[in-house]
């Protein structure tokens, strides 16, 4: 269960959304300064694919983003009233509605564009903070699915949960299948964490060059508090040297 889904809608919007047109412009612009990747659902949540921010422009109040290497899922796009952003830069969820989309052209190449939107909402809750994993040296996570070994790089990595990246989903994942005898090793750390897991999600990305992958979350069980605060710390290690990278 998420922490958006266990709040009501007034509780959501007076602890998490930003509003105003300068407040979101300017938290979207740095985004796209970043070239933050988020996933754009759209189609009643039946398609989907990796898109990137790539500018804002306020003074004619419209966000532009890349589009799919899929002409079909950008025309899909472009006949849907609704699309829906989410992302996590930094770790932290943001999510957004938008209404129609258009096409642009952006730096001399084909983009998207479509009004900014009326309020981003954005997660801040420390204690299920979550961090994308080192991307040059993954965790390897390990498991047990029905007797067959399960063996997937971790996209990213929280004290309640892990998301891993396939190119294709293990046969039998699905939602609300367990998964025994995990574990995976923290960099630098001497004994593995072991625990058990429940799919919560298995989502289709599609990047723009239309290569598919697969990301499968999973909520992490009978994880004792000590082992949360291994993870904990390894996210807290991981985010100081990225800020002081940065700086």
């Amino acid at each position: 269960m998420t922490q958006l889904s266990q709040l009501s809608e007034a509780e959501i919007e007076a602890r998490f959304h930003i509003t105003g047109a300068r407040p979101v412009g300017f938290l979207l612009a740095g985004y796209a300064k970043e070239a933050v990747q988020f996933s754009i659902q759209f189609g009643a949540g039946a398609d989907l694919f990796l898109t990137t921010l790539l500018a804002v422009i306020p003074e004619r109040n419209l966000l532009i983003f890349d589009c799919s290497g899929s002409q079909e899922m950008n025309r899909r796009l472009l006949a849907s009233d609704r699309a829906l952003f989410v992302g996590r830069p930094g770790g932290i969820h943001v999510q957004f509605a938008v209404g129609r989309v258009q096409e642009t052209i952006y730096g001399g190449a084909r983009a998207l564009a479509v009004a900014l939107p009326a309020h981003v909402v954005r997660l801040q809750r420390r204690e299920y903070f979550r961090i994308e994993t080192p991307r040059g040296k993954p965790l390897e996570f390990f498991g047990r699915l029905g007797g067959e070994a399960v063996r997937l790089p971790a996209h990213d990595l929280s004290v309640v949960g892990v998301a891993l990246t396939a190119s294709q989903p293990p046969a039998g994942i699905e939602l609300g299948v367990s998964l025994d005898y995990c574990h995976f090793a923290l960099p630098e750390d001497r004994h593995e964490l072991f625990f058990s897991a429940v799919v919560r999600h298995v989502t289709r990305l599609e990047g723009r060059s239309g290569m598919v992958q697969w990301r499968i979350g999973l909520q992490i069980t009978n994880l004792p508090a000590r082992e949360e605060n291994r993870i904990q710390r390894y996210i807290a290690r991981v985010e100081h040297e990225r800020h002081e990278l940065s700086g």
